[in-house]
């Protein structure tokens, strides 16, 4: 699929608005993709609870580890299903609250200058090609719409919060995720 962005918005996906984004500084250009894992609760798939707790509506009786997280304010752009299905929560141009204490080539507060990517995954768990697939794509469009985002500007969380985040985890391939990258450039043929 050929996503576009219009007005900070991806075509063709659900949206889910966030109340937990902000206004980005003025003086900020985004130059950076932040690629990350959720799963709620920890290890298993499926289900609202990641919507729920993107709106600040988690409901503690659920599961025990909800009570620890419940009171978070945390977002992100996208979020990116194990079947490959794209939910938006926050505009583009919206800070959505995604990276938390983070650096980044010696800038702190990386949600001022960053777009957040969730995949349904563990940091300990590898992902679908579905996911890749996606990701590829999605990565697509935001590259086009924002062309200071580089391959040399697409990360990993654990890479801006050392020792404080793991994901998306050594599951991750990165190698898969360029060559699909590739793919939807048109840079390589499919194969």
């Amino acid at each position: 699929m050929k996503y576009q962005v219009q007005s900070g918005w991806l075509s063709g996906v659900r949206r889910v608005p966030s109340p937990h984004c902000n206004s980005r500084p003025d003086d900020a250009e985004v130059d950076l993709l932040v690629i990350h894992c959720i799963s709620l609760p920890p290890g298993q798939y499926g289900g609202a609870y990641i919507d729920e707790f993107f709106l600040g509506h988690l409901d503690i009786d659920a599961h025990p580890y909800f009570s620890e997280i419940a009171t978070l304010q945390v977002s992100a752009h996208f979020l990116i299903d194990r079947n490959g299905r794209v939910t938006q929560y926050v505009p583009l141009n919206q800070r959505a609250w995604h990276a938390g204490q983070s650096t980044f080539c010696g800038r702190e507060n990386c949600n001022d200058f960053s777009i957040g990517i969730e995949l349904e995954g563990l940091d300990t768990d590898t992902y679908t090609p579905a996911q890749y697939q996606s990701l590829a794509e999605v990565t697509r469009a935001i590259t086009e719409a924002y062309p200071a985002i580089d391959r040399s500007r697409i990360t990993g969380h654990s890479d801006i919060a050392p020792g404080r985040k793991l994901d998306p985890g050594p599951g991750f391939d990165w190698d898969l995720y360029f060559k699909k990258l590739d793919q939807v450039q048109g840079d390589v043929p499919e194969g």
